[in-house]
């Protein structure tokens, strides 16, 4: 049986990037896999069907790397390398999202979506992809109500710095997006303790008018 550090050096210089054999599985995994988060695996991105598969998932559900991917995912796992599940789409070349700016309407939804920052734009205002960092997900289109989004050949084959890259504006935008929800909550609980606290003290105001009242009510008895 081959030693698993020399599957990881082998892996390391098939897809260019250091694996060092103490890295847990799923790190391993993640580290093979193209970092393009387009979810046709079936999860979120990259980095949670790594952990699927870590876990026992099939090897073969990520159409953009193919077979040389399912060959990569074998070595470190010992699953049986089997064919590309094309349930989950097909494999090919690299391609890149177009805003039609003629028609593009502002609406950020396509920010929202893209997984990797790969969008900028503002509420009401043009929206444009950047070519070198978008992925070729597709996440983008689904959410525009007008359709001006279009995907165009790359005219590039996507590289393990792409990877790399991509990976990390994933991480960061994963990161700013559970940062704003912490803070929303922490607003929103916030609010909640005012509100709380509010009817904490008209409570204590009312009974103090109601004590005032009856005190004043037995002086008067006693007049």
């Amino acid at each position: 049986m081959i030693a698993l550090s020399l599957i990881s050096e082998m892996l390391s210089r098939i897809a260019g990037v250091t694996l060092p054999p103490s890295l847990p599985l799923a790190d391993r995994l993640d580290a093979a896999l193209p970092q393009t988060q387009c979810r046709r695996c079936g999860y979120d991105g990259c980095r949670p069907y790594a952990d699927a598969i870590a876990g026992g998932a099939a090897i073969n559900r990520c159409p953009p790397g193919g077979d040389g991917l399912i060959a990569k995912l074998s070595a470190l796992t010992g699953q049986t390398a089997s064919a590309l599940d094309r349930t989950r789409g097909e494999p090919g070349r690299l391609t890149v999202a177009r805003i039609d700016e003629t028609l593009c309407i502002g609406c950020t939804l396509c920010i929202d979506a893209c997984p990797v920052d790969a969008i900028i734009g503002a509420a009401k205002r043009m929206h444009t992809v950047l070519p070198a960092l978008c992925t070729g997900c597709e996440l983008c289109l689904p959410p525009c109500p007008v359709d001006c989004i279009a995907m165009l050949p790359a005219g590039r084959a996507w590289s393990p710095e792409d990877a790399r890259a991509a990976r990390s504006r994933y991480v960061a935008r994963n990161r700013r997006h559970a940062r704003a929800h912490a803070s929303s909550a922490a607003r929103a609980t916030s609010s909640t303790a005012d509100s709380e606290r509010v009817k904490r003290e008209a409570a204590v105001a009312a009974a103090l008018v109601r004590a005032r009242a009856r005190r004043d009510a037995w002086n008067a008895d006693r007049k």
